[in-house]
């Protein structure tokens, strides 16, 4: 009899609260041997598609190649370069050892937050998925205590547990870091 997966949603957008969200998933990763992940990416559709299934090496970072990711490199100290050099380095070696329990979803739809909250519901809940994980950088902004944002907007909507990432401590990521693979 073969045992049930433990299927896992992660939302990735290239953004520093995703990547946050996928070095968390890493941990998860490392210590949940049933665990199967789906990385999640909305695009923006005129079409009414359904998304497509690829390979998630091609969309995963595998370099600096983010925005984001750019400006904190190009502004860092040489301690700072080198850890996110550690961070990307061991969250690929953990995604790429468990590869083949991890797949790319893209899923098109309107780029509202609604549409794209209603969208991640919808998907998350027709593939039974056991948990959604999202990174956030929680309600800062006017705009967001007004208009709210995506993962509190999917966390309200969600029948199936949501768990939220916001920047990992520096005592996480030191711990990341420190440890190995196995």
């Amino acid at each position: 009899m073969q045992k049930s997966k433990f299927n896992v949603l992660l939302y990735f957008d290239g953004s520093q609260q995703s990547f946050s969200a996928a070095v968390y998933t890493a941990t998860l990763f490392m210590n949940i041997p049933d665990m199967h992940l789906t990385v999640v990416e909305v695009q923006q559709s005129d079409e009414d598609s359904l998304g497509t299934d690829s390979n998630w090496k091609e969309t995963w970072p595998v370099n600096h190649n983010a925005d984001w990711m750019k400006i904190l490199i190009d502004e860092a100290d040489d301690i700072t370069k080198n850890q996110v050099d550690k961070i990307l380095k061991k969250t690929n070696d953990v995604f790429t050892l468990r590869g083949n329990d991890i797949s790319h979803q893209v899923i098109y739809c309107n780029p509202s937050i609604a549409d794209t909250a209603d969208a991640l519901v919808e998907y998350a809940a027709k593939k039974r998925f056991k948990l959604c994980i999202m990174g956030t950088r929680g309600l800062t902004s006017l705009k967001g205590l007004i208009h709210g944002s995506l993962a509190h907007s999917v966390l309200n909507k969600s029948t199936i547990p949501v768990l939220l990432i916001k920047k990992l401590s520096q005592e996480f990521i030191d711990g990341y870091c420190s440890e190995s693979n196995s």
